[in-house]
């Protein structure tokens, strides 16, 4: 049984395993993967319905004549700035669609897959200056995203890498807000810049120079537990705490620790205790039938939901959280740290 569910009688924590199995392909096969251990030529079976069943292929529906979703990179084409400030940001394009793609598993050697990332390198630019879509744009977010779609999709993005290892900053990760001269790295930033990196890490073997701006952006979150201000030891955004899904470029402490689980997965590098406050806050975000609920979800045009709706149980959240306690439990219920680098333990 998954360390995650410890606690639980027999019966409800096999209810919320059948409850993830009892969804969508793209979450069936992470779950058979991450929590059964099923023998990889039957997960690998269940993924490759990504393609032909359920929201993957619902999404890849969705795709253009060109390669495209939505007719552009990161906004939809003849998108009226208007709706972005009336109700919000829309994640129906290009970029948004790759990502979520990723998200669901599906297999980058599918024909599929293949086709759409030939299309988008021959079709797709960027909104900011008509750069190709595989060359990048100017954002560490966007990038950070770029690098972590075009690495599991086969493209060589290194020359985004080798921008991105470039663009770190003194404390160690990233901010968008670096070219109007932020000297401070930001959560959010850092995190897109992350997964992207530890993505080009597990395709390539990365570099020592990536590897190594990896290794000080954990050490930038990790020094201040994933959500803590290095200054006061206390939240830096209260939204920190709270669980969003999809997180698009957004940060919260599940996003984070999933990232640390898969990292460690890739290094076999032991979960650092620093981590502890955050996985304690993700307990205690647990409900009392062992699922995690939406907590909140971003405004904005969607191609669809994924997710019953806020307050309500989430498979997504539910799949992460426990796969991440999983992993923390199996190897360490690791003591809180003391206070030595001045940070205060949770109220």
């Amino acid at each position: 049984m998954p360390a995650a569910l410890d606690g639980f009688s027999g019966t409800a924590a096999g209810s919320v395993l059948d409850w993830l199995l009892d969804a969508d392909p793209s979450i069936r096969w992470q779950v058979m993967r991450d929590l059964l251990d099923a023998p990889e030529s039957e997960w690998r079976a269940e993924r490759a319905k990504v393609e032909t069943e359920g929201w993957g292929a619902r999404l890849l529906s969705y795709e253009d004549e060109d390669g495209q979703w939505a007719g552009g990179a990161f906004i939809p084409r003849g998108f009226d700035s208007q709706e972005w400030e009336n109700v919000g940001q829309p994640w129906t394009a290009t970029g948004h669609s790759l990502s979520q793609l990723r998200e669901f598993g599906l297999d980058p050697s599918c024909d599929r897959a293949r086709r759409a990332v030939e299309l988008i390198g021959a079709n797709s630019r960027w909104d900011h200056a008509g750069e190709p879509y595989w060359d990048g744009e100017v954002e560490e977010c966007i990038n950070g995203r770029i690098v972590a779609d075009g690495a599991y999709f086969g493209v060589d993005v290194s020359p985004i890498v080798d921008r991105l290892v470039g663009e770190r900053l003194d404390d160690g990760g990233w901010n968008c807000e670096r070219a109007n001269g932020s000297l401070r790295s930001s959560f959010a930033t850092t995190i897109n810049v992350l997964e992207g990196l530890l993505e080009y890490e597990r395709a390539t073997g990365g570099t020592p120079k990536s590897r190594q701006a990896r290794q000080s952006g954990e050490e930038y979150l990790q020094k201040r537990n994933l959500f803590r201000r290095l200054s006061t030891g206390e939240p830096a955004d209260e939204q920190f705490l709270t669980l969003l899904h999809p997180t698009r470029w957004h940060y919260d402490i599940l996003r984070a620790l999933d990232y640390f689980r898969s990292s460690a997965t890739l290094t076999g590098a032991t979960p650092d205790p620093r981590l502890g406050p955050a996985v304690d806050r993700l307990r205690a975000r647990r409900l009392a039938d062992g699922t995690w609920p939406l907590d909140w979800s971003l405004p904005g045009r969607v191609w669809f939901e994924v997710d019953e709706g806020v307050s309500k149980p989430s498979r997504w959240l539910t799949l992460q959280a426990t796969r991440v306690l999983s992993w923390w439990g199996t190897v360490c219920d690791a003591p809180r740290p003391d206070d030595t680098q001045g940070l205060r333990p949770p109220a």
